[in-house]
């Protein structure tokens, strides 16, 4: 302002109390006065901001369209959050003739600090104008501005063609929210909740009473959800297809005896994971999983011997095509071979962390089990490599794949068995069995002469004299190979890898191999054809290595990997940019400089360099 305005004659009098500025050769823009008191100025509402929220609701639900609703929302916070309480069924029947129909294709997720009511009120407005929500996720807690009941209200109301709903860590969602998008999303047939725990059975049964067509629901560490929220879901929701219930201590046999039951002849996925169930409700799994193809049973410390006896011979689980069975103690001789006698079709078996299962269990279930193609063993130490090679034999015609996994009990023994050639089996990891050794790797070879994928990992009893007969053997040639951390093979293995497979080797891990040097680097550059992966990192190799890779004609790699190869220097730039990868890893290579690894970056902008 000025030292002294009244001197100015910039002001005129509108009465005792109110001055008012105004410049004599312009016309005032706003009419409405500028109030003094004292020296603070006040400006007087004159725009549509006067009305009340009333009013506002009222000229809302009468706007034209879905484009002009999404306009009115960007003007502020509170037209938005207004906006966003109107529900579908109160906006003007006039208005809606120009809507666009909500088929609910769109998709939309939040995660982080992305998680706030406010994005959720602009997505229940927005996506009316293009198409309809119908799909939203919402993972993660903000917890300066997290997702309220009045977010999951606001999606309630403008998205009810929403059909897809998971909500991940949530503390500050309760049965209100849940309870609005059951009143307001009709439609919703997939429900994912998980780390929520102040939601209880009131959510599950306004669900289960406003949305029949729910097909998938996924239940995971809500310590408030029990039997009642599930029973209510088995009467009302008959097309469930898939349940997944984990961590929930109140769940016992009697919510998930009722789910199965009433879900019979639709339910194809099952998965129960540290939950305090019975011997009953594995058989009522055996008596109504008529329709079952995939199951998981994992953390069931009061399923005894007898739970999966009776599952076996309930005679239910004919179509069951995938097992996966995880720290059950239940799990003896006796019940496997039931399991595999009850499920003539299983395709997929996994069994971790079953200390009493031997080798009698699993050559039983081999026995009963003849269309098994795929088996992963994991932490059962009593299984020896007796029943390793016998879940081979008896399995023969359809086996194609095998994993063992911290599986201590496998000696080098070489156990005598029946001759018997696996034709279909391609697949072999073996990951930190320390027992597994050159014997077993002979036997392996005579035994799977299609073997295209090998993984040993973590084995130290390996060395050329047992990997070189399995090469031999290979009628199909090697497509994978992964070596890792095996010290003791050396150049004249890789050599021997690369001239009997070069014409067919896509991916070749190396990672960890000291004994590995330049001479497999050129072995590799004349011999493989087909390579596009290799990783030699902590190998013993140096730039003289690296120009024989980028000096081959037909090599032509993808992704390399260095890592902590500490003789490669800065000479080896020009290679690299030569080799024309994709993917580079140089991490912890010492020998290569910052400015080296900078000026790589801009002069291979195509490649994704990790250093």
């Amino acid at each position: 302002m000025y030292t002294n305005p009244m001197d100015l004659g910039i002001f005129s009098s509108l009465g005792h109390h109110v001055e008012v500025y105004s410049l004599p050769c312009k016309r005032s823009r706003i009419s409405a006065p500028f109030v003094f008191s004292g020296e603070v100025c006040k400006k007087q509402k004159t725009t549509i901001e006067v009305l009340p929220d009333e009013c506002l609701f009222e000229i809302f639900r009468r706007l034209g369209g879905n484009k002009e609703r999404s306009s009115c929302a960007s003007v502020s916070k509170h037209w938005l959050m207004l906006l966003s309480t109107i529900h579908r069924d109160e906006i003007s029947k006039d208005s809606e003739k120009e809507s666009i129909p909500s088929d609910g294709h769109l998709s939309r997720c939040l995660e982080g600090k992305k998680v706030t009511d406010v994005r959720l009120a602009a997505i229940a407005v927005g996506s009316a104008g293009h198409g309809g929500l119908g799909k939203l996720s919402i993972h993660g807690n903000n917890v300066v501005r997290g997702v309220t009941n009045f977010g999951l209200t606001a999606v309630a109301r403008g998205c009810p063609s929403l059909t897809d709903l998971s909500l991940w860590n949530l503390s500050s969602i309760s049965d209100e929210g849940l309870v609005e998008i059951a009143s307001g999303c009709h439609r919703l047939e997939k429900l994912d909740l998980c780390q929520i725990p102040a939601i209880s059975n009131k959510s599950l049964m306004a669900i289960a009473n406003n949305c029949p067509n729910l097909t998938e629901l996924s239940i995971e560490s809500c310590s408030n959800i029990g039997n009642e929220g599930l029973e209510a879901i088995s009467r009302s929701c008959h097309n469930l297809k898939s349940i997944s219930i984990k961590n929930c201590f109140l769940v016992g046999d009697r919510g998930i005896a009722s789910l199965l039951s009433s879900a019979s002849y639709s339910l194809k996925k099952v998965n129960l994971q540290a939950l305090s169930l019975s011997d009953l409700s594995l058989a009522v799994i055996g008596h109504y999983g008529i329709a079952l193809t995939a199951l998981v049973l994992a953390g069931l410390p009061k399923v005894t011997e007898k739970g999966f006896w009776v599952m076996g011979n309930g005679q239910g689980l004919q179509k069951l095509r995938s097992l996966i069975i995880t720290s059950c103690s239940g799990v003896t001789d006796l019940g496997l071979e039931a399991v595999g006698k009850g499920c003539p079709n299983l395709k997929q078996f996994c069994l971790r962390k079953c200390s009493l299962l031997s080798d009698n269990g699993v050559t039983s279930f081999a026995k009963s089990a003849l269309s098994i193609e795929n088996v992963l063993l994991e932490e059962c130490n009593r299984v020896t490599e007796c029943g390793v090679f016998s879940l081979l034999v008896n399995c023969s015609s359809n086996m194609k794949s095998l994993t063992l996994e911290n599986c201590f009990g496998i000696k080098d023994l070489a156990p005598q068995i029946p001759f018997s050639r696996c034709n279909a089996f391609r697949s072999l990891s073996v990951r930190n069995c320390p027992g597994f050794g050159n014997n077993s790797l002979v036997l392996l070879g005579n035994l799977c002469p299609q073997l295209q994928h090998v993984e040993f990992t973590g084995l130290h009893g390996i060395t050329n004299e047992g990997f070189t007969p399995l090469i031999r053997c290979c009628e199909a040639g090697l497509v994978k190979v992964n070596l890792s951390g095996s010290m003791n093979l050396t150049d004249n293995m890789v050599s021997e890898i690369t001239k009997v497979h070069g014409e067919t080797l896509e991916i070749l891990n190396l990672d960890g191999c000291r004994s590995v040097t330049d001479a497999s680097l050129v072995a590799i550059a004349f011999n493989c054809l087909k390579l596009s992966e290799l990783d030699v990192s902590g190998c013993t190799i140096t730039d003289s290595g690296i120009a024989a890779l980028a000096c081959a004609i037909q090599l032509n790699l993808q992704i390399l990997s260095i890592s902590r190869c500490r003789l490669v220097s800065d000479k080896s730039l020009p290679y690299f940019a030569k080799l024309g990868v994709g993917g580079l890893n140089l991490q912890n290579c010492d020998g290569i400089s910052n400015p080296a690894v900078s000026h790589l970056v801009n002069r291979l902008w195509h490649c994704d360099i990790l250093s």
